[in-house]
């Protein structure tokens, strides 16, 4: 037995050499030892610690191993399971405005068949239209500066067109006329005018504030651009602020005698619906908007008919073919319209279900 204050008193060695678990366990052993297993799904993943053989080597690092991600081309689908895709086939698509107003290739089959029996729908039009009393013949947009000179009478109809928009003849007529009386149907004139005056001017034409603004900003444009002239074509006309593919086609038909497609507002847009006579790319839905419909009636109709046929069935549907109600027994052209009497019958169907209540 030793005591404490002998034990603090001796001198023990002090060890430098310690034994480690290599020296203990052979190479292989060892390595069997930290060697670790996973196994998933698809395939075993083993993680060997690897070690290199050297003279005596007092110690050997270990590598961690992690599990490594499944390799993402594994999970791609194989080539040949994806089919190519073909260059010369396109997705049928309706094509942009421009591809027909800018001459641009369209992406629209090239043969559509005209409609059955358009020409004695079109005859029979024509023969309602014969007394010529509908707004459009008189108050119409080609109507505006007739009797000016050329290039006062190109500037008149540009505003007409740009006041025209949600608006009805006889107010935009109205409008054009109170312009002339205060001399103000020159691009000159109207861009030293006020703001505010025109503005009352044109009242109560629809957006007569976003329109008199826009009527300051064409004047400056033709006569900085233009020397008091409008512009001549299709795409200058479309830069202009207010004026829309419907409008810019009018005044190029009117202003430039220069046909480059129809003028399709909503009368136009309605009837052709009603007629069966426009429809969706491959299909037998009608067009949703007025620039799909003069996409399409553009395919078959006769160019000699793309500027009378504003007009005409303009004033049809001022008269005969309304909005609400059409007039179908009125008609002469009704046995050959898909659209007959539904419209009316429909719109009498829940008066008759109130007076029931």
């Amino acid at each position: 037995m030793f005591c404490v204050h002998c034990l603090n008193k001796m001198s023990f060695p002090v060890v430098k050499n310690i034994i480690t678990p290599q020296q203990l366990f052979p190479s292989s052993s060892f390595t069997r030892m930290v060697t670790t297993r996973f196994s998933c799904s698809e395939r075993e993943i083993s993680s060997v610690v690897h070690s290199k053989d050297s003279d005596e080597e007092s110690e050997k690092k270990v590598r961690v191993f992690v599990r490594k991600k499944r390799d993402a081309k594994t999970l791609q689908p194989k080539a040949k399971d994806v089919k190519p895709e073909m260059n010369d086939e396109k997705p049928f698509s309706l094509p942009e405005i421009e591809d027909f107003a800018y001459g641009k290739a369209s992406s629209f089959p090239s043969l559509t068949h005209s409609p059955t029996n358009w020409k004695n729908v079109l005859e029979g039009i024509r023969k309602m239209r014969s007394s010529e009393d509908a707004p459009v013949d008189s108050m119409g947009c080609e109507k505006a500066g007739s009797s000016l000179p050329p290039e006062e009478r190109r500037f008149a109809v540009l505003v007409s067109s740009l006041l025209s928009s949600q608006t009805k003849d006889q107010v935009t007529h109205g409008a054009i006329q109170r312009l002339l009386q205060n001399g103000l149907l020159t691009a000159e004139a109207m861009d030293k005018a006020d703001e505010g005056a025109i503005k009352d001017i044109i009242y109560p034409v629809g957006f007569y504030t976003r329109k008199a603004s826009n009527l300051k900003k064409v004047a400056k444009i033709c006569l900085s651009k233009y020397n008091g002239d409008i512009p001549s074509t299709l795409e200058e006309l479309l830069l202009l602020p207010g004026i829309g593919p419907k409008m810019a086609h009018l005044i190029m038909n009117v202003g430039w005698n220069n046909v480059q497609g129809i003028c399709v507002d909503t009368h136009v847009h309605r009837i052709c619906n009603r007629l069966g006579w426009v429809s969706r790319p491959g299909t037998k839905q009608k067009t949703s908007t007025p620039e799909d419909t003069r996409v399409s009636l553009q395919l078959w109709l006769p160019k000699e008919e793309w500027v009378p046929i504003n007009p005409l069935l303009v004033g049809f549907g001022q008269t005969i073919c309304t909005p609400l109600r059409p007039r179908c027994d009125m008609c002469i052209v009704s046995g050959f319209c898909p659209s007959a009497f539904l419209e009316a019958s429909a719109s009498s169907t829940p008066k008759k279900s109130r007076l029931s209540k």
